[in-house]
């Protein structure tokens, strides 16, 4: 067999090797992360409510602003593409019916997600992988404190938290949008956007969303954390472990939103 086979097949199977080490520390740490929520106040450690305040502040409140924008502007780039598309058909009055379920289904959860991914799951890196590296956590388990109880379960709980109320403003706001471009382009008042949409959802529609970013919330906490964790090459290593979290949060929610799409919708 030549060395360059021999060479790729090995490296092939480091890289499959790492991927079931890393899904393994994944599920370990949300594991741990959801029992120390559970029975933490039991064991005399619970998790601090100042603590998830905190994170929530940090994850969901200051992320408002551009969420907002961001979903304002697809839903009028949906309203501007399904007005374009439905005139070729005579169908303009459909395009509520498609702003409405692209909104709720698809567009709020996916953008609040990616936006969300992108502030926290880099942020939440670079925090842990600096205390990594300057030795805070083995401070903090000599001090008897347990590193995934003090940083990794608030975070958690304040992006289940948060997150789907995100999702819930993603809704409005897009809709918003698509709704003022309509009143532009069609003459439709605003109030009969929102009547019509209204008409047209239905419970499923919109908890196919909050069950979307409530997964992604998940991933966004467990990927970040689990890069902080596994940083060891000092500042290089923490800039590695921001970047490498940011790209797989947001990898790992498009996989995640088509899985979902895939099976709630057929």
């Amino acid at each position: 067999m030549p060395e360059r086979l021999i060479l790729l097949i090995a490296a092939l199977g480091r890289r499959f090797v790492g991927a079931v080490d890393e899904a393994g520390y994944l599920f370990a740490l949300l594991v741990e992360s959801v029992y120390w929520l559970l029975f933490g106040a039991f064991l005399k450690q619970p998790v601090r409510l100042r603590a998830i305040f905190s994170e929530c502040m940090a994850v969901g409140v200051r992320a408002i602003p551009i969420v907002t924008i961001a979903c304002f502007a697809t839903g009028a780039m949906l309203a501007i593409q399904g007005v374009a598309t439905l005139k070729l058909f005579g169908a303009e009055s459909q395009v509520v019916l498609g702003i409405t379920l692209s909104v709720t289904r698809e567009f709020a959860p996916l953008i609040a997600g990616i936006f969300v991914a992108g502030r926290t799951s880099s942020a939440v890196a670079a925090r842990i992988g600096t205390m990594q590296v300057s030795q805070e956590i083995d401070a903090l388990r000599v001090l008897g404190i347990n590193p995934v109880r003090y940083l990794v379960s608030p975070l958690l709980a304040a992006l289940l938290i948060t997150l789907p109320m995100l999702t819930v403003l993603a809704n409005f706001t897009a809709l918003l949008g698509g709704a003022f471009y309509c009143s532009l382009s069609l003459n439709l008042p605003v109030q009969i956007f929102f009547e019509r949409a209204a008409a047209t959802l239905e419970v499923a529609d919109v908890m196919q969303g909050m069950i979307k970013s409530s997964v992604f919330a998940v991933n966004i906490a467990l990927v970040g954390a689990c890069n902080g964790f596994k940083v060891t090459a000092g500042a290089e290593g923490v800039g590695r472990a921001t970047t490498r979290s940011v790209v797989l949060s947001i990898v790992y929610i498009i996989l995640i939103d088509a899985v979902f799409t895939y099976f709630m919708n057929r």
